[in-house]
């Protein structure tokens, strides 16, 4: 599914984060590291955000250095910490997403339907909550046919019957479609909530298969 090719992640002369060579088959991967060892960092290269030297490869071998567009048309993620245009409705930033990422007509309904988002979607999201933005971040996060959704610490400002809601989506897409999965987070995950193939950890500025 994703493969590294000599990553390397600085900030200036500091190297944050460096991957000689890994590859992951398909799956749901759970990322642990304490706060600040480079979680977020790894899942923001891998969505394209941050520039880093060596390579990412997706799938058939798509790189995102050599095929950019097409690599990102495959690659969703939803921050930890969502920021979004204050002026703009759920209904646009919706709308913006589906177009960008070729969403079948109709796909988010559902989503904002089990998701409980309808009750403020046509809201301005400058007026949202961190829990309604977490929300519509994550449902953005499942629009079009990604073959990977990246997840930055999904667990917080999410209620638990939210959190049990994103498990059923994480769930439908991996075992109906095929989609990866990498969700990042310093806290424990529920024992049997996922279908996890495997944990990564991010330590000593290295990325690592742990199981």
């Amino acid at each position: 599914m994703l493969q590294f090719q000599n990553f390397i992640k600085s900030y200036g002369n500091y190297p944050a984060l460096k991957i000689e060579s890994l590859q992951l088959e398909g799956g749901i991967y759970w990322i642990k590291g304490v706060n600040g060892s480079g979680k977020s960092t790894l899942l923001k290269s891998i969505a394209g955000i941050l520039a880093f030297n060596g390579d990412i490869l997706l799938g058939d071998n798509i790189s995102i250095k050599k095929q950019p567009v097409a690599y990102r048309k495959l690659v969703n993620f939803a921050e930890a910490e969502p920021v979004f245009p204050d002026f703009l409705t759920g209904t646009e930033m919706v709308r913006l997403f589906a177009d960008a990422k070729d969403a079948p007509a109709g796909q988010e309904d559902r989503y904002i339907k089990s998701m409980g988002i309808q009750s403020f979607v046509d809201r301005p999201v400058g007026t949202y909550s961190s829990g309604m933005m977490k929300k519509l971040s994550l449902l953005l996060a499942f629009l079009g046919k990604p073959k990977l959704i990246l997840l930055d610490e999904p667990l917080i400002t999410i209620d638990t019957a939210s959190l049990a809601t994103l498990n059923s989506w994480i769930r439908e897409r991996y075992e109906q479609e095929g989609t990866g999965f990498l969700l990042s987070s310093h806290q424990i995950l529920e024992n049997g909530s996922l279908p996890v193939s495997g944990e990564l950890l991010v330590e000593d500025q290295t990325l690592k298969f742990i199981s």
